[in-house]
């Protein structure tokens, strides 16, 4: 007897021949049914599926009144509920122009961008087109899924014109770093490949959005990373309104408490457990009510170990901030905290002032750049796109201006990093032309704190003959301020420089 009447032997026993014949024919007839439905939801899901092509133009941060040459990308995305095409906003940050481009079609439709979050690399699209979204299924939302589920990762990578399906494993939940803002979230990490192109588009599971696919792991084989649901319902959740808030900041610095010494030193139990606010940022909404040398125990009633983790869901960890980022702004978020030894609960209320809290800015994108210039003197703000310029800036960037990025914390609220970029060559600035990258403390003996007061100064101290910036390193660059009136239009002219100052700065 072979396989294939043994494995059948007992619905023969139990139904007979004939009945058993039938039984088989109903199996297969069922099964063709059942993978007809199966085509046809992927042909469904398949509608959704959008390829994305933008051109876009980055600012010029040596030449801050300049833009670089446009430039062609594409990436992937899918329409969901409201006409709108979700993707990544790397896929459409500076954008000048964006098409789209439905699946099986050939057609390019023009669209606009509704609604951005660099910090969480997402985007919302439309087409003004009607037509466009007909005979679609919009996708939607799943659930967080769990480690070890498989997913399907579908997108319009490069190698190829067409619909692409990969499928994977989801390997672990937690927080890591996104590329485009360079801020920890939440993130699914997938051993399914994710390569240029695939940027934005939808990773399913049970024909639902489990995550955008956003980036990759460089130098390493088939490790993606994906926006998880969360995610994108928080940042859906926040355009209800009308209008994009962002992710909410406490504007602490901390540190670990695994050291058996310092947790005694801060009078915690064996039982507590928690980390040590070293540091509350000026401008924060933890100011004024959380101090230096409180230790955070738990965080919406979730306790965070000494490690600085909560338990998101059972047997599942990552970063205590999981549990601030999912409120919106404007709301509160209860913390208890131990002070001298007592333990005690505050509430804090989440404003949207928790958008500026760094000293030195991260990526920007969609904004040009911040300048002035004074009589050839090129100001501009210490942001990490500034530092791009050098390439890989950690090795190359002058030291002072990377540890700013790292080190920099605010001393009052709306404070900058006056950098002073470049001369442009001048007999006004003659002895000045070689400094570069400068950083401005000082004008006329009164500190700066930002680019605004500096422009204050300068237009509004008339009474002195010269005009005095002290840099950072003790050096100073005096000019007449006659002189420098009288040559600063010619300066500009030399240069093709359009204005004098950026368009944020009209004041």
């Amino acid at each position: 007897m072979d396989y294939r009447q043994s494995a059948f032997q007992p619905f023969k026993r139990k139904f007979g021949m004939k009945k058993t014949i039938y039984l088989i024919i109903g199996i297969i007839i069922t099964g063709i049914f059942s993978f007809s439905g199966k085509l046809l939801a992927e042909s469904e899901i398949q509608t959704s599926m959008v390829k994305i092509y933008t051109t876009y133009t980055r600012p010029n941060y040596h030449n801050p009144w300049n833009t670089e040459t446009p430039k062609l990308i594409s990436g992937s995305g899918c329409i969901i509920k409201g006409n709108r095409i979700l993707t990544n906003a790397h896929v459409v940050s500076d954008q000048t122009f964006i098409q789209v481009r439905k699946y099986g079609q050939s057609e390019k439709y023009k669209a606009k961008v509704l609604a951005l979050s660099h910090e969480v690399d997402l985007a919302l699209l439309t087409v003004e087109e009607k037509k466009f979204f007909k005979e679609v299924k919009p996708l939607a939302l799943g659930e967080l899924p769990l480690a070890q589920e498989e997913v399907v990762v579908y997108g319009f990578p490069e190698g190829g014109d067409s619909l692409s399906l990969t499928k994977g494993v989801i390997s672990r939940i937690e927080h890591q770093v996104y590329a485009h803002s360079a801020i920890k979230f939440l993130s699914i990490q997938i051993d399914a490949a994710i390569n240029c192109g695939n940027s934005g588009g939808p990773v399913l599971n049970d024909d639902k959005i489990i995550g955008v696919a956003m980036q990759s792991l460089s130098d390493s084989e088939n490790i993606g990373y994906i926006v998880p649901t969360p995610i994108i319902d928080h940042f859906l959740k926040d355009l209800e309104d009308g209008q994009y808030d962002g992710f909410p900041k406490v504007g602490i610095i901390t540190q670990s408490m695994e050291n058996e010494d310092l947790r005694n030193m801060y009078r915690l139990k064996k039982s507590d457990s928690g980390i040590l606010v070293s540091s509350v940022i000026v401008g924060s909404p933890a100011e004024g009510i959380i101090r230096l040398g409180d230790v955070i125990t738990s965080i919406e009633g979730h306790d965070i170990a000494n490690d600085g983790t909560v338990e998101f869901r059972h047997n599942a960890r990552t970063n205590y901030s999981y549990f601030i980022q999912k409120h919106q702004i404007g709301k509160k978020a209860s913390l208890k905290i131990i002070r001298d030894g007592k333990e005690q609960e505050v509430q804090i209320t989440l404003d949207a002032s928790t958008n500026n809290l760094r000293l030195v800015p991260l990526y920007r994108y969609d904004i040009l750049p911040t300048y002035y210039i004074y009589s050839g003197l090129v100001f501009s703000l210490l942001t990490l796109d500034y530092l791009e310029i050098w390439g890989e800036w950690t090795l190359y960037a002058p030291d002072d201006l990377v540890m700013l990025l790292h080190d920099g914390r605010p001393s009052v609220k709306g404070e900058e990093v006056i950098n002073m970029i470049k001369v442009l060559p001048h007999d006004v600035n003659n002895g000045y032309h070689d400094m570069a990258d400068c950083i401005i403390t000082e004008v006329n003996g009164k500190k700066v704190h930002n680019l605004k007061e500096l422009i204050h100064i300068v237009g509004n101290d008339t009474e002195r003959k010269f005009i005095k910036f002290k840099t950072k390193k003790d050096k100073y660059i005096v000019l007449d301020r006659e002189k420098a009136a009288k040559a600063h239009a010619e300066i500009l002219e030399i240069y093709g420089v359009p204005a004098d100052r950026s368009f944020d700065l009209d004041i």
